[in-house]
């Protein structure tokens, strides 16, 4: 009796302590590779880390979209109204505070999370102002339909006629004196006679037969602020007082004064000062177009006067 209890204690001991071995077995598997569940749980994360990832990107994406809005807002519709740009600062304001994230902290993805979210929060205010602004512009535009028909909007040499922009607004190198100067309109490379058009409406203010450098060249003041200039004209169309409508002929393309070849030098002034002539073209051009022009204006160029 006494050797079968001890054989009992003998197998009670092993199964003890087999049990305890597999149960130490299987709590270290647990504790290294996971469990089922957690294992699945690990994967969903990672899986929503990957999509947190990729909407990251698409919302860079969308940053860029917005910025480019926000050029054309404040570099063109608000500069057309004479209305002060929204300020940068104040378009990406967010909604952001130093509570607004706290419950997004501690966690594994807490980063990428918060990324996103603050992304998300600024476009939204990107958009919001944007939606102000236009609101704003749209406002200005039914009150100055008068101004519009003023404001150069348009390429004063037809495209058809247009063999190429050979030089841009900025610093570009002088044909003749080979150094960099700069150039205070855009030179459209057209053939001699080629006729050339009034941007907006307005007066003609200057003919002047003899413009030095700019040669035969027309000034048109088309009344709040703004003026062109139509320079190394073959001949004219108009006499100086005379009213003149958008799109109506002024001059005909030719080299004359300091100029490598037959082109029309075009300025567009504020104020008395010179603008970039690129920020007036709307009316001519789709946005795919414009945004090409704009890549071509970055590029060196040497000038034709």
């Amino acid at each position: 009796m006494a050797k079968q209890k001890i054989n009992i204690g003998i197998v009670v001991v092993f199964l003890l302590t087999t049990f305890i071995f597999a149960l130490g077995i299987v709590a270290l598997i647990f504790y290294f590779f996971g469990s089922p569940v957690e294992r699945i749980q690990a994967r969903e994360i990672e899986y929503l880390r990957l999509q947190y990832e990729i909407l990251d990107d698409r919302l860079s994406d969308m940053e860029v979209v917005a910025e480019e809005l926000e050029e054309r807002d404040n570099n063109i519709y608000r500069m057309v109204f004479e209305a002060d740009p929204v300020p940068s600062k104040l378009r990406r304001s967010g909604f952001a505070s130093d509570h607004r994230y706290e419950e997004l902290i501690g966690y594994r993805n807490s980063d990428v999370v918060q990324r996103v979210a603050g992304k998300l929060d600024t476009i939204a205010s990107q958009l919001y102002y944007q939606s102000v602004s236009y609101d704003e512009v749209f406002e200005m535009a039914r009150q100055k339909s008068k101004m519009l028909l003023c404001i150069p909007a348009i390429i004063p040499v037809k495209t058809s006629d247009l063999r190429q922009i050979s030089s841009f607004f900025g610093y570009r190198t002088d044909p003749i004196y080979k150094v960099t100067k700069y150039h205070s309109g855009i030179d459209f490379a057209a053939d001699r006679g080629v006729p050339v058009y009034a941007s907006g409406d307005g007066v003609v203010e200057k003919v002047d037969s003899d413009g030095w450098g700019y040669g035969k060249m027309i000034t048109i003041d088309h009344g709040y602020g703004y003026q062109t200039r139509y320079a190394h004209l073959s001949k004219f169309a108009v006499k100086k007082g005379d009213e003149v409508k958008r799109g109506q002929l002024v001059g005909y393309v030719g080299s004359t004064g300091k100029a490598t070849g037959p082109h029309l030098h075009y300025e567009v002034l504020k104020n008395g000062t010179q603008v970039d002539p690129i920020y007036f073209f709307f009316n001519d051009l789709s946005p795919e177009q414009y945004e090409k022009l704009l890549e071509q204006a970055e590029e060196p160029s040497l000038t034709m006067d």
